[in-house]
């Protein structure tokens, strides 16, 4: 609570204990409250409210069910709503279903219409009764006649059992003939009309009886949108039983023209809105495919969107209006390893809603449940990060399991390295992986190439190009990887879990003197004599100049990505350091054979030029120049064989 957050920046232990930031499944989100009271609308929830768009269209955990829950709550959709969300029951009913004469879209199609006109029955039936005073229409009691004979109403089985057992109910009614009695037809003789027609033109005729009678319904009612919200049916976490195969394909193909036809069909008496991942839909290739550009409607999710949706969660799990400085500063830390905390924790997470649900709620364990402390610290957003980077990789490939099921394999490729990968090093890593992965996944060898990996691991989320000064992830850009782009990073939320945490796996320099072993007095410093350098001291201070030309190279190689050189830098700085820890004259009292300590260091400046060049991260002037400098020393120094003639004097 607000009074309970002093002044000091320190928060007492119940503020922190009631700060939690929601579940990460909407079910149980809207369950305990905050799905409800911490709902952020967003353009995919204003779209479908306003019925402007049916498909909505999102990764795992960007918040599709969220909006579904939204929009089922008293305070979402005005009108009726109906969800399904179809079982693994119902799914392989619709992926074997079967029309002689019809292609395997259009059949699923089928199926599908017949699921939405079985719904909206059973809506108007109940509808009627109690939005119109008890009504009962001719066409009302026709639907609710079908429904009866055909075993579809609420209190029938059975219809009223679970979606699968009714799909495969309904399968067998499209696939023979249903009663249709209700209608003023006759089950399957009228509609055949001759004994030559196709399995899939029977039922499809029968269909279209079912279909008009619930737009008659509709119309009779006068159920147009005007006098109430019109029906609203979605169909939800389709994912569940998808499986990468035609049939599933045709499946969700079928689901689609079946939502364009009767929305068609039944105008502003009823709405359609299908919640669809990414993936699954982006992977569906069919005629009618640019027909629903207009109907999409992707989740994004900027920073400041992901902000906004953590203090408003925030601030309804402690009762108080607490401010973004209050939150930001005084329960979290207000820098972590140098950087506004705010902006570490979410750029080490997706852009989506369910990653920042996790990972805030594990700083918030970390501190409170584990240690009792009071405010979270910096050491818990650095433990809690670890632990999420870990979730995050396992999560990543489940995610993916179905359409990349080789995509923890790849992983691998990137263990204990840089997080900066050019094209050149990760061909060398993949080439020498590339026949056990394929081994492993024969069904996948066309995809597995090096351009292949790119693409799905740039797809996925896992790896970001660079572009000009900016690294830029799928989520951020429609453009895919382009054959000219040679420099990707792993994604800031995967790097803890693979021991990646530096921008590049550049041999480390190990120094040889500290301000620690000054102050020990392990060495005596002797007095120069005069103002004259003795040769040491000049090829310490040619050393010194060496680190400062390659510095300056560094600064001005704009090739080089930021953090790539923000890591050379560290480098030379510790070389530098090293050599500013030999006093003037010194170097002889603290038994250092400096001939040796500057052939030492310029096998180092070697060993990185050569690192550069083989990881393709520098090819020119950063690699050159210590190249360059490397020989210069070692002249200096009379060359590792003698003197050159042009060493320094004495």
């Amino acid at each position: 609570m607000l009074g309970d957050i002093k002044g000091d920046g320190m928060a007492d232990g119940p503020t922190l204990a009631q700060l939690h930031f929601g579940r990460e499944d909407a079910e149980r989100d809207v369950t305990e409250g905050l799905l409800l009271r911490g709902f952020l609308p967003n353009a995919a929830y204003r779209g479908a409210l306003s019925g402007r768009k049916m498909l909505i269209i999102g990764r795992k955990g960007s918040g599709k069910s969220a909006v579904c829950m939204r929009l089922m709550a008293d305070a979402g959709h005005d009108g009726g709503t109906v969800l399904i969300t179809p079982d693994e029951a119902a799914g392989e009913e619709i992926r074997r279903f079967e029309l002689q004469g019809l292609p395997g879209d259009s059949a699923k199609a089928l199926i599908w219409r017949y699921v939405f006109a079985v719904h909206a029955a059973r809506h108007i039936v109940a509808h009627a009764k109690g939005a119109h005073g008890g009504h009962r229409l001719d066409s009302v009691k026709a639907l609710g006649r079908f429904l009866k004979q055909n075993g579809e109403s609420v209190d029938a089985t059975p219809g009223g059992g679970r979606l699968g057992e009714r799909l495969a109910q309904g399968a067998r009614g499209l696939q023979t003939s249903f009663s249709l009695e209700a209608f003023g037809v006759k089950a399957g003789m009228d509609l055949a009309q001759s004994s030559s027609a196709s399995e899939g033109a029977r039922a499809l005729r029968q269909l279209e009886v079912v279909e008009q009678g619930v737009a008659k319904a509709f119309a009779d009612l006068g159920c147009d949108g005007d006098a109430h919200a019109p029906l609203l049916l979605m169909v939800d976490q389709l994912e569940q039983v998808w499986s990468a195969e035609p049939d599933s394909n045709s499946m969700v193909i079928g689901l689609l023209l079946a939502a364009k036809h009767a929305a068609g069909l039944y105008g502003r008496s009823a709405r359609f809105l299908l919640f669809l991942r990414a993936d699954i839909y982006d992977s569906l290739s069919f005629g009618e495919g640019d027909k629903f550009r207009g109907d999409e409607l992707r989740i994004t999710w900027t920073e400041h969107d992901l902000r906004t949706l953590a203090l408003t969660r925030a601030r309804v799990s402690v009762g108080e209006e607490l401010s973004p400085e209050q939150l930001w500063t005084q329960l979290f830390p207000v820098t972590v390893r140098g950087e506004d905390t705010a902006t570490y924790l979410f750029r080490h997470c997706l852009p989506r809603p369910r990653d920042v649900i996790q990972f805030l709620n594990a700083c918030q364990d970390e501190a409170w449940l584990k240690h009792e402390r009071e405010r979270i610290t910096e050491a818990d957003v650095e433990q809690a990060g670890r632990e999420f980077s870990a979730w995050k990789l396992t999560d990543l490939s489940a995610e993916y399991l179905v359409a990349h099921p080789f995509l923890k394999h790849l992983f691998l490729l990137f263990q204990n390295t840089g997080y900066v990968v050019t094209r050149t090093a990760l061909a060398a890593r993949f080439e020498a992986a590339a026949a056990s992965i394929r081994d492993e996944f024969p069904a996948y060898a066309h995809a597995l190439t090096l351009t292949g990996i790119i693409d799905v691991l740039y797809e996925v989320g896992f790896l970001g190009v660079r572009r000009g000064n900016d690294v830029v992830f799928a989520g951020d850009h429609g453009l895919p990887v382009q054959p000219h782009e040679t420099e990707f990073h792993i994604h800031a939320c995967f790097r803890a879990a693979l021991g990646a945490t530096s921008a590049t796996d550049l041999r480390r320099y190990a120094p040889q003197f500290t301000d620690d072993r000054i102050a020990s007095g392990n060495l005596t410093l002797a007095a120069s004599g005069g103002t004259t350098l003795h040769r040491d001291d000049r090829l310490l201070q040619a050393l010194a100049r060496s680190c400062h030309s390659v510095l300056g190279q560094v600064g001005r190689a704009v090739h080089l990505t930021q953090d790539v050189s923000n890591e050379i830098e560290q480098r030379l700085l510790l070389v530098l350091d090293d050599v500013n820890h030999i006093p003037p004259g010194a170097a002889r009292s603290m038994g250092v054979d400096v001939n040796e300590y500057l052939l030492a260091t310029t096998h180092y400046f070697r060993a990185l030029s050569e690192q550069l060049r083989v990881g393709g991260l520098d090819t020119g002037s950063v690699a050159d120049r210590l190249e360059e400098e490397a020989r210069r020393l070692v002249r200096l120094a009379g060359g590792s064989q003698g003197s050159s003639g042009d060493s320094l004097g004495p």
